[in-house]
């Protein structure tokens, strides 16, 4: 008796992951960033922590509701497209058939199989054929907003926290080398673990997420020095 081959492919990951990834990565750089531009302004511990918090809390909250929104605009969008999707079956069965059997043929199939393709397809259940080939909305692809928001704003935390440790083991004149340092690191882990699971090569996204992390905390560093001394 043969089994059944079961694939787990990778662009299964791709809504969680990509909510999951950008949420951390932008709690380690945001975090991270202000607190090392706080710090470099000569503030004292209980400032830094106490800026740190709330950039904590904001990005969270801002991260869950702009992923929200964002992909609650691309799901609306996907209601649109399959209700007009709809409407046209319901109009025109044949015209839609026949577009799906073009849209085959350019795939390779001969004239005749694909319309024996689109017709068997569309017997089926014809609104997922077409979502699936003419629209290219997937169950895999579609849109979660719940699952985004939810994802951005915990990964964020976690991605938060992680600065903000650094700055509660640290003796005040070395919050900024050791937030530094420490966020460094940890967006390399990050990079690497984001590459990974993705099934994409570790090295080139690891230096894409550090080399980035550096700059935004470089620019900020030096804003902080130079508001400090001037007030």
């Amino acid at each position: 008796m043969r089994r059944l081959h079961r694939e787990r492919h990778l662009v299964a990951r791709i809504g969680w992951l990509r909510a999951a990834v950008l949420g951390a990565n932008d709690g380690i750089v945001s975090t991270a960033s202000l607190i090392v531009g706080v710090a470099a302004g000569n503030a004292p511990k209980g400032a830094i922590l106490l800026a740190g918090a709330a950039g904590l809390v904001a990005g969270a909250m801002s991260m869950a509701a702009g992923e929200y929104v964002s992909v609650s605009s691309q799901a609306d969008t996907e209601k649109a497209d399959l209700d007009r999707e709809r409407g046209e079956l319901a109009a025109d069965p044949a015209a839609e058939e026949r577009e799906l059997a073009g849209i085959y043929a350019k795939r390779g199939l001969d004239q005749e199989l694909a319309h024996r393709v689109a017709r068997e397809l569309m017997s089926k259940d014809a609104l997922s054929a077409h979502a699936r080939d003419e629209l290219g909305i997937s169950e895999i692809l579609t849109a979660r907003p719940l699952q985004a928001a939810f994802t951005s704003a915990l990964t964020f935390t976690t991605g938060a926290a992680m600065p903000l440790l650094a700055v509660v083991f640290s003796p005040t004149p070395l919050v900024v080398p050791a937030v530094s340092a420490a966020s460094l690191v940890y967006l390399a882990v990050l990079g690497a673990i984001g590459a990974r699971t993705g099934g994409a090569g570790i090295l080139k996204p690891t230096l894409r997420v550090t080399f980035w992390g550096a700059f935004a905390m470089g620019v900020t560093a030096g804003i902080g020095l130079l508001i400090g001394k001037a007030v």
